[in-house]
């Protein structure tokens, strides 16, 4: 295991095509903005997006690396069997359950570019909630459904990768009960945005539960939700990405090496 602080990462630029690139300099924005809004866990939990042009070939980032250090160079790129196709130079190797569970939503929905796995508090807690996620504020209601999957443990058993992909089913989200979130995106930027307001409907849901709830009526959740399919407005992260890109070159420069 490689000491950072002595190892420097040689830049992927020259060396992946400029599709890839884009997509590791996206990726590893997301890392970051994760870490900036306190949605990461230490070292673990992970983030993945396919490699554009290179089918069966996902990017993971290199299991050792906090979520403020990752960089579009250091990301690991792997295929759906966990075989290292392109290394990081970091001398770390990838988390294993990170491979389980991004590599089975990445093969079982080829309409899935990015996936993202948390195990924030709110998250969790909703995650142990027998009434899963509610729709009480507008942040919840985005979701029309979500997915739920059954604890079973580290996920680092192969057998369990075709229940998470049934379970995920056609969502953008899912609640793995008694562990975390997983959001999806067919960008970078959907997956992130998506992440965002699943966690932000769990911190709100978390601090309602102290109270009485009042349930907006059903016709209203159904409305607020028809209003965020595609042709409603912009596509998910359309808008945001580039001032959270700006956010990033202000605060934690750097992640584009």
């Amino acid at each position: 295991m490689s000491d950072l602080s002595q190892v420097r990462i040689p830049s992927m630029r020259d060396r992946v095509s400029n599709a890839e690139w884009q997509t590791r300099v996206d990726l590893a924005a997301c890392y970051r903005l994760v870490h900036h809004y306190r949605m990461d866990d230490l070292v673990y939990n992970h983030i993945s997006a396919r490699v554009p042009g290179e089918e069966g070939h996902f990017l993971i980032n290199a299991y050792g690396m906090t979520y403020d250090e990752i960089t579009a160079s250091s990301l690991v790129k792997i295929d759906f069997d966990g075989s290292v196709v392109q290394d990081s130079g970091t001398g770390y190797g990838i988390n294993h359950a990170g491979f389980v569970i991004h590599s089975a939503v990445h093969r079982g929905r080829p309409d899935v570019a990015c996936v993202i796995h948390t195990h924030t508090p709110a998250g969790m807690a909703v995650s142990a909630m027998e009434c899963g996620l509610l729709p009480l504020t507008q942040n919840a209601m985005f979701f029309s459904g979500v997915g739920y999957h059954d604890y079973e443990g580290p996920a680092v058993e192969l057998e369990e990768q075709k229940r998470l992909v049934k379970d995920l089913g056609s969502h953008v989200a899912m609640i793995l009960r008694n562990h975390g979130l997983l959001a999806v995106g067919a960008t970078i930027p959907e997956a992130f945005i998506t992440m965002y307001w699943l966690d932000r409907a769990c911190q709100a849901q978390v601090h309602a539960m102290n109270t009485k709830l009042r349930m907006p009526e059903p016709e209203t959740v159904r409305l607020t939700n028809e209003r965020y399919k595609p042709g409603q407005r912009r596509k998910i992260g359309e808008l945001e990405w580039a001032g959270l890109l700006r956010l990033l070159e202000r605060r934690y420069p750097g992640f584009r090496d």
